[in-house]
């Protein structure tokens, strides 16, 4: 255990946050101490606040406004920085703290564009900082168990992937009611969530991305999709709408004390809505994306994203000059819906109920029965990776030999093929990776 504890501060306050700060507050306790929150929204820091104290007994830690972050580093002696703010404001606190001499820890995605991207790889060369990103699924085990196959040479020298990731229309649903509806505030799924999975790839194959190109549309979501379809409803946000009393894809705030406390009682400081009409307009994200990524190694990478799926989930499948690794991982067996409204306002992605979720790991060689190397449930948490990356942020050091902890490289890689993919949507073209920060 260290000496002395180190001294955190959380940026952004929403409830990406409430991970971290429970962490902190609670089981690290002993070894970390929160001094500092910031965030744009005085009652969520208020509200997180009174939720440490009432689950952990912990007194109140200072709130500073936006404009206040430099001070708060400097105010409250800040060791290391959590960044969980909005994904395009997170180039600017990773910079400002890596500038006054913190660590940091930021949520994924990295950043959102080239530039941003460019100045916290600067910037953390310059100061010598460290920065960590939370990929939590390099923690799960199942895909710990994955890295070590591959790594075993079991399946020979990879030639390609296949991987297809669902969003159910419970989970997928809920990036297209919030801000990263608007791509200049995420960078559109493939940079926000599919950051996760061009990681998890990078990292099973250990190999660098050389070449992208994407296909990506708005199918499912959107005002038009939804006339179309007879699934749209006339309504701005759900709260104190009738037409979105009955509508299976509106978010009840009201109904679950989280959403509640957070969002619709915080609306008055910032007129956030978090509860917009998934049929609405002014979405301009897709919903329905194919990427081809070319390697360093010479493997291929086959990547489908769906966010409107009856079940959630993803199978990948990984060819090999020895043999096939293919995995099967069903997150939820079906998007519930309970008494006309969704079933997401009680239950977060990540924590189905027990009995809803498999995964299945088989072993192909050549010539040989295939082999069942892994099938049951999953756990709690993104299958057991919260917890897990917690305990390698905020716990004693320990060895790594699978190297999953993510740093700011390794953000700059899931983050290139997002963003080429991006692009590649826009112009119809393959993109060479390797020019997009050199072009920053």
């Amino acid at each position: 255990m260290p000496d002395a504890k180190r001294r955190y501060a959380v940026v952004g306050l929403g409830a990406r946050a409430q991970t971290f700060v429970d962490a902190l507050a609670g089981p690290y306790a002993d070894r970390a101490e929160l001094v500092g929150f910031c965030d744009v929204n005085q009652t969520r820091m208020t509200v997180h606040n009174r939720w440490i104290a009432e689950d952990h007994g912990h007194a109140a830690v200072p709130q500073y406004g936006a404009g206040d972050f430099g001070r708060m580093l400097a105010e409250q002696r800040v060791d290391v920085v959590v960044v969980t703010s909005m994904d395009r404001t997170h180039d600017d606190y990773i910079v400002a703290a890596l500038e006054a001499g913190c660590d940091v820890v930021t949520e994924k995605p990295m950043t959102t564009d080239p530039a941003r991207c460019r100045r916290i790889l600067d910037a953390a060369e310059k100061t010598g900082g460290e920065v960590r990103v939370a990929f939590n699924y390099r923690y799960n085990p199942v895909h710990e168990k994955v890295r070590e196959v591959l790594a075993s040479g079991a399946i020979g020298d990879i030639g390609s992937v296949h991987f297809e990731w669902l969003l159910d229309v419970r989970h997928g649903a809920d990036y297209f009611r919030r801000w990263h509806r608007d791509k200049a505030n995420a960078g559109g799924l493939m940079v926000h969530k599919a950051t996760h999975h061009f990681d998890l790839v990078n990292w099973w194959i250990d190999a660098e991305p050389v070449t992208v190109y994407a296909d990506g549309k708005l199918f499912f979501y959107g005002d038009s999709n939804g006339k179309r379809r007879g699934l749209a409803r006339d309504y701005e946000r759900a709260a104190g709408s009738a037409a979105a009393a009955d509508d299976p894809f509106a978010i009840k705030l009201a109904e679950s004390d989280k959403l509640r406390e957070l969002y619709l009682e915080a609306e008055h400081e910032d007129g956030y809505y978090r509860d917009q009409n998934v049929f609405g307009a002014g979405i301009t994200i897709e919903d329905d994306m194919a990427v081809l990524v070319r390697y360093s190694s010479g493997a291929s990478l086959s990547y489908h994203l769906t966010a409107y799926s009856p079940w959630e989930g993803y199978r990948i499948g990984f060819n090999g000059s020895a043999g096939r690794l293919e995995l099967l991982v069903r997150e939820n067996t079906f998007a519930a819906q309970t008494e006309g409204h969704q079933h997401s306002t009680a239950v977060q992605h990540g924590d189905a109920a027990p009995g809803e979720t498999e995964a299945l790991l088989t072993l192909h060689p050549h010539w040989e029965p295939p082999q069942t190397l892994l099938h049951g449930e999953l756990a709690q948490g993104h299958g057991g990776g919260d917890a897990r990356l917690l305990e390698s942020l905020f716990g004693d050091p320990a060895e790594d030999p699978l190297g999953r902890s993510a740093d700011h490289h390794d953000g700059a890689r899931s983050l290139l093929i997002g963003l080429a993919a991006n692009q590649s949507f826009t112009t119809g073209q393959p993109v060479d990776v390797t020019t997009l920060l050199a072009d920053a």
